[in-house]
């Protein structure tokens, strides 16, 4: 074994003479990308594992496990690693839409998704995320989120050659592959767990085992439990009297990072399924990966050194694969996991909580708020806005943000939870409470976007708040994700209380299967259905023409009404390269809203509303329906016309 040294370039060189196999494949453009990127891997490596004996040896079979990877990468997706170096803000573009699903509540499984692909095109889907599809264990599973083999496919969802297949031939569609990367954790009846119970030399050291209470709650003493429902604590004990890290359910066991050989395991896995033709990693809980005594054990600084260093490794070996975070956590510590060397691309949940807000309360303050301090990003990175996800709403506003308009976070929770679930005289929405706790009155909330917004409830702004929702996630800068099924209205799905594997878990109400009555309807607009669908696929066509929906510089707009949130998008019109602007206004109240002459008097009188493609002068101000939006092509008021 050898330690790390100080010279990138001496352990680089003494890496391919003491390994053959880190040579192999290695042709002009892998060795290329290896001289760029070894520098910034060694150096992480060193932050990370500098005073193990065994780091250079884990890092020398990285580098050999890369060149391999690359060698047998087929060449259709080298030529997209090529193609997206010379474009490298290809995920920057208007044309960019996500979609969500279940392969099996969507379409049964991996064949019946490759026939729901034409479906997919007439929406207009660039990216596909696809939720857990590996094999996990039988039973409980947390959705997929226990994987057993991140290299077997769930038998009832297909084979790895199928999924291969899917994704070659989404790629010729022009859709992007998104899956996720549950690496915090395994399955406890992952092969690696199996043989680190059994003492394998090489894998006892992968998991955070302990052979009484002693560390486990001297750990315990600063980190919060999770899912308290499912076992106390952070630990779970074995049948032999041992303990074991498992931060989220008993079956998922937390990796230890602190190894290097993890670290080694972990980017082969990553390797292996870029191979497969995936173009987007969803990391998984990456606010927890790293453990350190007497700390929370989130957000620690090796969590954020542990992503740059597999951000490396793929630069040499998958240039073209992105990482995008799923990091649940304080605003501010949100924007911490984004950037091009750490996740290029980040969900949004504080703007997809605040957009709930705004509809409940009928003020945007606190979005528009967000939008001003917390929505730029550095250059060449993106948002992921979301109306809602697989998973549950969290309202994960700072309080001293609300506190600025005299708002009592805790209260604000606690109504917001009321309006959502239909407890709070008024609302027209209907959700489902997750993990109340009658104790404390702490909930979150589960539920499809239709039932969220009124179309179950009847309430006649229900389809127009669906579109509202969808419209700022669309306008604002980032790549907008659809739940599929969300665009022809899906209702809750009550049956899952029925389902003894769901039963517990209120958030598959919001997990409906693939709604093919409403589906079949989606092009008749007298019906909920047709009506988002017609509303949605315009907005998307639109979005898709204006140039200045790509990228993600917003300006703030004082729309100087309190139901109106405002702001603008500026770009340039690509023939003539002259400067434009969009503003965009969505009255997210359920009365008209004049927005008067003197607020819209820097603008030109005339303008351009893309979505009803109409010409508007703003001559004596402008009026918005309840919950409705308007994009609006403006000019400043001393610009001569232009049509």
């Amino acid at each position: 074994m050898a330690r790390l040294g100080t010279d990138a370039d001496v352990d680089l060189a003494r890496i391919s003479s003491a390994s053959p196999a880190a040579s192999e494949g290695a042709d002009e453009h892998f060795a290329r990308r290896l001289r760029a990127h070894f520098p910034t891997l060694h150096g992480l490596f060193r932050r990370l594992y500098g005073d193990r004996s065994d780091a250079l040896d884990q890092l020398e079979g990285v580098i050999a496990d890369a060149a391999r990877s690359w060698a047998a990468r087929p060449d259709d997706l080298k030529a997209a690693d090529a193609r997206r170096e010379a474009d490298s803000t290809w995920y920057l573009s208007n044309r960019m839409l996500g979609g969500v699903c279940y392969v099996d509540r969507y379409a049964g499984d991996l064949a019946g998704l490759r026939a729901r692909i034409p479906e997919f095109v007439e929406l207009g889907l660039t990216y596909l995320h696809l939720m857990p599809l590996f094999a996990v264990p039988e039973g409980n599973s947390d959705g997929g989120y226990a994987v057993s083999s991140y290299r077997a496919v769930a038998p009832h969802l297909g084979t790895i050659d199928e999924l291969r297949d899917l994704a070659a031939e989404l790629r010729g569609h022009g859709i992007s592959l998104v899956l996720d990367f549950i690496f915090n954790h395994t399955a406890s009846d992952h092969e690696w767990a199996r043989r680190a119970v059994a003492g394998d030399p090489g894998y006892e050291d992968f998991y955070l085992l302990f052979p009484d209470r002693t560390m486990p709650d001297a750990y315990e003493r600063t980190v919060r439990e999770i899912f308290p429902d499912d076992h106390p604590g952070s630990f779970v004990q074995l049948p032999d009297g041992r303990w074991i890290w498992a931060t989220f359910h008993t079956f998922q066991w937390d990796l230890n990072y602190a190894n290097p050989a993890v670290f080694r395991a972990m980017a082969g896995e990553m390797l292996f399924l870029a191979n497969l033709g995936v173009d987007v990693l969803r990391m998984d809980a990456v606010a927890f990966i790293w453990k350190r005594l007497g700390t929370p054990c989130e957000s620690l600084p090796e969590a954020h050194l542990l992503l740059q260093a597999f951000n490396a490794v793929l630069r040499i070996a998958a240039p073209s694969l992105l990482f995008k975070s799923e990091a649940i956590v304080h605003p501010d510590e949100v924007a911490e996991y984004i950037s091009l060397g750490e996740c290029q691309l980040s969900y949004n949940p504080l703007q997809m909580a605040l957009t709930w807000e705004a509809l409940a309360t009928r003020d945007p303050r606190m979005l528009r708020q967000a939008l001003e301090r917390r929505h730029a990003l550095p250059e060449g990175c993106t948002w992921v806005n979301y109306v809602r996800g697989h998973d549950d709403i969290g309202w994960t506003f700072a309080d001293e943000d609300a506190a600025e308009f005299g708002i009592d976070g805790f209260d604000h929770r606690r109504f917001l939870n009321a309006f959502y679930v239909n407890r709070f005289p008024g609302s027209f929405a209907r959700g489902v409470p997750f993990q109340e706790n009658p104790r404390t009155g702490d909930a979150r909330v589960a539920g499809t976007t239709a039932s969220l917004a009124g179309i179950e409830a009847g309430d006649p702004h229900g389809v127009d708040r669906v579109l509202l929702a969808h419209a700022i996630a669309l306008s604002t800068g980032g790549i907008p994700l659809v739940y599929l099924g969300d665009e022809v209205a899906q209702l809750n799905d009550y049956s899952y209380v029925d389902d003894p594997a769901t039963a517990d878990d209120s958030r598959w109400v919001n997990r409906p299967r693939f709604p093919a009555e409403a589906y079949a309807r989606r092009h008749d607009p007298s019906t909920p259905a047709g009506a988002v669908y017609r509303g949605l696929t315009r907005l998307i066509r639109v979005r898709r023409e204006a140039p200045e929906l790509a990228g993600g510089r917003l300006l703030d707009f004082d729309a100087k009404h309190p139901t109106v949130l405002a702001y603008q998008r500026p770009g340039s019109d690509v023939a003539t390269d002259e400067a434009t602007t969009v503003l965009c206004l969505a009255n997210v109240g359920d009365a008209p809203a004049t927005i008067d002459a003197l607020t819209l008097s820097g603008f030109a009188p005339d303008a351009h509303e893309l979505i009803t493609d109409r010409r508007v002068s703003l001559e004596r101000g402008l009026v918005l329906e309840p919950c409705h939006v308007a994009w609006l092509r403006v000019r400043p008021a001393d610009e001569p016309p232009r049509f």
